[in-house]
């Protein structure tokens, strides 16, 4: 077999493999020359996950008629012209492969006008190769379709991911791209749904709103300018390591609270220089500044900007531009470390670290999520109704004879002994006298054991019973839990929840399980959409028990509420009746006992 130099065509499309690997890629490429263009507003148009096409607009600079063919040759770039420029890369984008890759496996139309320019120009390509060019009229900036992408290479189009999978991840590109940028209007639209929108304020505090909601919002704790400072930096290759290069950097950006955690480290998100980069040593310097102050396996919120000179950082690592390399590596790690953990010593005291917020730390080690409240605060502690079961009104829950407890009967064995109420200490601890000894009950625990079984029950016999709400709540998700809920519909009616479309990634709750009826509705669907998104990787058992849990505790009383007599016996007469009655779902213990003999003890009395 002959050796032969390949056809220009073929080398492209061999080379956009490296760069254009799914419609991700395409939209990360397009998106980054708009902003290096000087863009003030991008619209962003997928369908059908970006394999029928993706269109981004923007008010940029445009391309001068006499260059917009010499920007689809690869390796045509305006952002360098000497080899000194590669050593100090200022652009996000620099490769001058993004357009030819693109262009090669797909069907590309692109209307530029350059600014000076009395008319712009429609060039049309399929792959690769000019189909046509025409003089338009047009607003100055570009717009670029790409459709049918990989249509001309089929073994690539078999391996795509699903449409679903690629929409996750153009949102996560987009909003992380809002929050470096916040003086760029951005807005995505999938298949014509607005699924995100920024207002280009130019505050990254108002993106950071868009993407979480405002409760987690305006927990974030800001790193401010006062960790700025130099530091050193060792030598490159071939230098000493006592150089003493003294590199100005700077970071700055937001940090969660320690009652804000996550399941994976991906709510962790870095920029150098305004570009989104992956860093793994990074990353393990945010989570080792939150050392002891989150629970195991648990992972913070943290939106981290570094500024240092382009001179000090490699962004070409990598056809992706992902990966960045340091020179000496320590100096930026330390700092983000440092600047991390001081955040925390003085905006968030450890004591308040447990502290409730809607979107985090719904249960002991439980994450929050990266997702939206609604935007109506939840009413104050003393105004939710207790949610336990009523027997004077049948309608709120299920019995504790009715039918379907009869299959969860528990035994003599596992009963608890008829308590006398002695009164509550603390705003969180019920004391009742047995017959040989105290009781100290964790209210919040026992509640939420009492609503697991309740719930159990219920589902035992079809479904949970629901509560119809007078008024719909209407709560606002990210787009990555809009398609949860969408797959999870059906569990989520069974459980008792009526949750309808209210526009772009916003439900309006109309239902809840009847047992939880009396918590704050908004505060009910955080925590479903928070187990959600944990149990991405459970079995549906699994998953059934975690939205069980989530519901419970998040309904279950406040653990500082002060309650009244009624309340207490309730509580009690409902956790004797439960058929685990000495444990919450988590494994947490209900109840202390302090025998007779113990107090006796303590007294000195035996």
């Amino acid at each position: 077999m002959s050796i032969n130099i390949l056809s220009e065509q073929l080398a492209s499309q061999i080379a956009a493999g490296e760069v254009v690997e799914r419609p991700y890629s395409v939209v990360k490429e397009l998106l980054e020359n708009a902003i290096d263009a000087g863009a003030g507003a991008i619209n962003i148009d997928i369908r059908e996950g970006g394999r029928k096409s993706i269109q981004i607009a923007d008010d940029g600079c445009g391309i001068p008629a006499d260059e917009i063919e010499t920007a689809f040759l690869r390796h045509a770039t305006s952002k360098l012209q000497t080899v000194d420029d590669l050593a100090a890369i200022r652009t996000l984008g620099f490769r001058g492969e993004a357009l030819a890759a693109i262009a090669s496996v797909s069907q590309v139309t692109v209307i530029s006008r350059a600014q000076g320019d009395s008319s712009g120009t429609r060039l049309t390509l399929e792959a690769g190769v000019k189909s046509g060019r025409e003089t338009v009229g047009a607003p100055q900036g570009t717009v670029i379709a790409v459709e049918n992408l990989f249509y001309n290479t089929p073994a690539r189009l078999k391996f795509l991911k699903s449409s679903r999978t690629e929409k996750r991840l153009i949102d996560e590109l987009v909003t992380r791209y809002a929050l470096a940028y916040p003086h760029i209007r951005l807005r995505l639209t999938h298949n014509g749904r607005i699924t995100f929108q920024s207002n280009g304020s130019g505050h990254v505090l108002d993106v950071l709103v868009e993407i979480y909601g405002p409760e987690i919002a305006r927990q974030l704790l800001e790193i401010r300018d006062g960790q700025t400072r130099p530091e050193p930096v060792e030598g490159s290759e071939g230098e000493s390591p006592t150089t003493d290069h003294r590199s100005p950097i700077t970071v700055s950006g937001f940090i969660g609270p320690p009652s804000v955690h996550f399941a994976r480290r991906d709510q962790i998100v870095l920029f150098v220089n305004g570009r989104w980069v992956k860093d793994s040593r990074l990353t393990y310097a945010v989570i080792q500044a939150y050392h002891t102050l989150l629970p195991q396996n648990r992972y913070p919120l943290g939106i981290l900007f570094l500024e240092l000179p382009p001179e000090d950082v490699d962004v070409n690592v990598h056809p992706t531009k992902t990966e960045v390399r340091f020179r000496g590596d320590k100096a930026p790690f330390g700092l983000v470390q440092r600047a991390v953990r001081e955040t925390l010593v003085q905006d968030a005291p450890l004591g308040q670290a447990g502290a409730w917020a809607p979107g985090s730390q719904m249960e002991t080690g439980s994450p929050g999520w990266g997702g939206k409240p609604d935007f109506a605060a939840p009413p104050p502690q003393e105004e939710l109704g207790l949610a336990w079961p009523d027997t004077t009104r049948p309608d709120t829950a299920v019995s504790p004879k009715s039918d379907s407890d009869a299959e969860t009967a528990v035994t003599p064995e596992s009963q608890l002994p008829i308590m006398r109420l002695v009164g509550q200490v603390g705003g969180r601890y019920i004391i009742t006298e047995g017959p040989d000894g105290l009781f100290l009950i964790d209210q919040h625990a026992a509640h939420c054991r009492v609503l697991y079984e309740q719930l159990q029950a219920q589902l035992a016999a079809g479904e949970a019973e629901r509560r119809v709400l007078a008024e719909g709540t209407a709560v606002s998700l990210t787009a990555d839990q809009s398609i949860l809920l969408d797959k999870y519909q059906p569990q989520l009616r069974k459980l008792g929840f009526t949750l309808e479309p209210f526009g772009p990634n916003t439900v309006m709750t109309r239902a809840v399980p009847a047992a939880a009826a009396g918590c704050d509705a908004a505060r009910l669907v955080t925590a479903v959409m928070l187990a959600l998104e944990r149990g991405r990787r459970l079995s549906p058992d699994e998953l059934a028990e975690s939205l069980l849990r989530a519901v419970g505790d998040t309904a279950a009383v406040a653990p500082d509420r002060a309650l009244a007599s009624d309340e207490m016996e309730r509580l009690i007469h409902h956790l004797e009746q439960c058929r685990d009655p000495f444990t919450d779902p988590a494994g947490k213990p209900t109840f202390i006992y302090l025998s007779v003999a113990q107090l006796a003890r303590e007294f000195g009395q035996i």
